[in-house]
């Protein structure tokens, strides 16, 4: 599966900014907390070193943003810069513990469209040790929702919520990125991972999305694995994959055991794409342990500038760049979270290759500025296609008809702590109509009511299904109102409502487990 160039062309819509000999592209810089303050002025000292056409504007984000009243973390004129360069390099930020406080990166992936995320994962076998030495794919990750969206509710005294978002559109947007991405870059295979054995809409939505797209790209072979046993797989097996696609949340773990199997999560970077701005940044947070020390490693977010610039043109430099870092593992310069092999017999890890500072490691990369590695494979980066050649490819997503969508019931939620299933479902059955009424009941989505086993542990959190009776039959906004009044007056009290529709007649919610 392995492709010459372990980071590659990305691919992009009318957001790039082409890199000429002579223009100074405009970028967005923030250097975050914790190490990234140091880790940032490294890995600018080598770009400029390098001579990177960029032309950076800075600002202001993260844990001081937030203790000075910005919720977000980030304060409203930032948007403006982000909105006019159109490219963002960002060190690692501190989102504060407690108080609410939204994390920021999410905030900025959602906020800006930022739809894919894309994690390349490469072994540098023998430089830095890893069990793995073989390992090569990238990692696709939607990253606008899943249960990212962060809707989370308390119900009752024992149960929380946080609700799960998958749509359409963003299937479509990530999966077609995916086997686009695959496309440019000479990879041969893409494989789909999700839970939809047991998250049959949301997660089967994303598998029913990626067969519909994978057959407009018939030179790629393809595959589906159930979450579980395709991280495992990926644990032991990483051979088996090239390019992996998922929703938000695998995504994020995956990336990481990955970034981890590679030798150390240190050294890996990323890049959030959307159709208007794209984000670049290291995958680790700001480590507040060490910062201030000058001892951290700035290879993740220089790797990420490493994209960056492959992204706004300057794939020359980029080469470059990523040439030399290469130089530097084989010649044993590290910091000091790697550990290089010692050189020579009888010299220690210590003495033959002491391990160097941020700065200093900045400036052992420039010093090899125009080598190539002789071990490791030397990095060559493709320019960027230009945002017209890109108008013959498939869109993003294709919005279809609206479906016919009918009302067929209705799910209360109930918090009650007192009533057994038999008798609450007793207490519930005064909403009864001739043409709405009392199907089933659900704790913790297992079915209790009618039929319940004794075994089963209930909690305060309470699926109360109302359904039409009749076959064909349909209810309204009304009657459901009416319902939720008679169910007040008895003394019910009810948390939140889901509707029960049907689409072009194909129910639109799952049956409780055991219905």
């Amino acid at each position: 599966m392995k492709n010459d160039a372990p980071q590659e062309l990305l691919i992009h819509a009318d957001h790039t900014n082409l890199g000429q000999p002579d223009v100074q592209v405009p970028i967005t810089v923030a250097y975050g907390d914790g190490i990234g303050p140091e880790i940032m002025d490294a890995t600018l000292k080598v770009l400029a070193a390098a001579g990177a056409r960029i032309a950076p504007e800075t600002i202001d984000i993260g844990e001081r943003l937030y203790q000075a009243g910005h919720s977000s973390g980030i304060a409203p004129e930032s948007w403006d810069s982000l909105r006019r360069t159109r490219v963002f390099l960002k060190a690692p930020i501190t989102t504060p513990s407690g108080g609410g406080y939204k994390s920021l990166n999410v905030t900025i992936r959602k906020t800006l469209g930022l739809y894919a995320n894309v994690r390349p994962c490469v072994s540098y076998a023998p430089f830095v040790a890893t069990q793995h030495p073989k390992l090569d794919l990238v990692i696709v990750r939607e990253n606008e929702e899943d249960l990212y969206a962060g809707i989370e509710h308390r119900q009752t005294d024992e149960v929380f919520q946080c609700l799960k978002l998958i749509t359409r559109p963003g299937c479509e947007k990530i999966v077609r990125y995916a086997f686009e991405y695959a496309r440019a870059n000479g990879r041969k295979k893409v494989t789909c991972m999700t839970k939809d054995n047991i998250m049959k809409m949301t997660d089967g939505l994303f598998h029913r999305v990626f067969d519909e797209i994978r057959a407009e790209y018939p030179e790629i072979e393809t595959d589906h694995m159930i979450i579980d046993i395709g991280a495992a797989r990926l644990a032991t097996r990483p051979e088996l994959f090239d390019v992996i696609v998922t929703p938000n949340l695998y995504g994020d773990i995956l990336s990481d055991i990955a970034a981890e199997m590679t030798g150390s999560v240190g050294l890996a970077g990323s890049a959030n794409i959307g159709e208007h701005v794209a984000m670049f940044e290291a995958i680790h947070g700001s480590a507040p342990d060490i910062a201030g020390q000058g001892i951290a490693n700035p290879s993740g977010l220089l790797l990420g500038a490493v994209m960056m610039l492959v992204h706004i043109g300057q794939p020359e430099v980029a080469a470059r760049i990523h040439n030399a870092w290469l130089c530097a593992l084989e010649d044993g310069v590290t910091t000091a979270d790697l550990h290089a092999p010692a050189a020579g017999a009888g010299a220690t890890a210590e003495t033959a290759h002491p391990r160097l500072g941020t700065q200093a490691f900045a400036e052992a990369v420039i010093a090899r500025l125009g080598r190539l590695p002789q071990t490791l494979k030397p990095v060559t980066y493709q320019q960027a296609p230009a945002p017209r050649a890109l108008e013959v490819a498939p869109p993003l997503y294709v919005r279809a008809p609206a479906a016919r969508k009918t009302l067929v019931g209705v799910d209360v939620f109930v918090h009650q702590s007192a009533l057994s299933a038999e008798a609450l479902a007793q207490r519930l059955q005064v909403g009864n109509t001739p043409a709405l009424a009392l199907q089933m009941i659900t704790n913790r989505g297992v079915k209790v009511w009618p039929g319940g086993f004794p075994e089963t542990f209930c909690t305060d959190h309470w699926r109360c299904r109302f359904a039409v009776t009749a076959t064909e039959g349909t209810t309204t906004h009304r009657e459901i109102v009416a319902l939720l009044g008679t169910l007040t007056d008895a003394g019910v009290d009810v948390i939140k409502t889901e509707n029960l529709c049907a689409f072009d007649g194909v129910n639109g919610y799952a049956l409780g487990q055991g219905q």
